[in-house]
């Protein structure tokens, strides 16, 4: 049985390598110091297994932010996924954010679709990896 559980501070562990089976390019880091930062966090369990994860940042304000939406390969594709996104966005609102914003690429559309987003126009991004300095 899988249980969601609010703001769980997972082990760098236990959380790295649920995202390393997502993300194949997946780079370690530490996550204590995000995690403390966070409006929310919320975590999939199966018994003591990670098997599901999402955060959500906040600009301290009425904004906040979807990030690292995973859940483990063996557990995709049963409603996991949206279960964890919508807890997180009703932690969100109960914690005073008015607005919950999510960058995806396209193939994730229609899951972030079926978790309530819908488009917005106007949103754009800098690849920060690959700004040139000028005169820095």
């Amino acid at each position: 049985m899988i249980a969601l559980r609010d703001d769980a501070f997972p082990t760098d562990g236990a959380l790295g390598d649920l995202l390393a089976t997502a993300w194949p390019a997946w780079r370690g880091q530490s996550f204590a110091a995000i995690l403390a930062r966070s409006l929310a966090h919320v975590c999939a369990f199966e018994d003591e297994r990670l098997v599901g994860y999402v955060n959500v940042a906040t600009d301290g304000g009425v904004h906040a932010f979807i990030l690292d939406t995973c859940v483990h390969p063996d557990f995709q594709r049963n409603g996991l996924g949206t279960a964890l996104v919508r807890r997180a966005a009703k932690l969100a609102r109960n914690r005073g954010a008015e607005w919950l914003h999510v960058d995806h690429e396209a193939h994730l559309a229609a899951f972030y679709a079926a978790c309530g987003f819908r488009p917005a126009a106007g949103a754009a991004l800098i690849d920060l990896t690959r700004l040139e300095t000028e005169g820095n």
